[in-house]
């Protein structure tokens, strides 16, 4: 996972590492392209906006490094609302999950390892 903001990463890490997923954490690209090169992952989550780096460069740093990452760097970001960084996510074929969705899915996991019955509105936050 590539995350910028500590209290986000702390909180997308402990809810990975709760659905069974084991992984690493890193503050910006650079940190996570030296990782690349010394370990194998699955999969990558970037935060578009946690580096200098442009999303395009990272995306393909992340693909030259480990070609078997194509189509596994799923983008979490706040938002979208910059039309050239949704334009970099689209010409770049990345998954994008909208917020929303994610919250909400994000929540149903919380409340089921918590033992926490989902509420009428299922998976609706607090």
């Amino acid at each position: 996972m590539i995350e910028d903001e500590p209290a986000i990463r702390n909180v997308m890490f402990v809810l990975l590492a709760g659905l069974g997923f084991d992984g690493d954490v890193a503050y910006d690209a650079r940190q996570a392209l030296s990782m690349l090169r010394q370990t194998s992952f699955d999969a990558i989550l970037l935060d578009l906006r946690c580096s200098e780096l442009p999303p395009d460069q990272i995306v393909s740093a992340i693909q030259e490094i480990r070609p078997s990452l194509v189509g596994r760097v799923l983008v979490i970001t706040g938002e979208v609302s910059d039309a050239a960084t949704l334009e970099s996510v689209e010409k770049l074929c990345l998954p994008h999950v909208s917020q929303k969705r994610i919250v909400d899915e994000l929540w149903v996991r919380l409340r089921a390892l918590l033992g926490i019955p989902n509420s009428s509105a299922a998976g609706s936050a607090p």
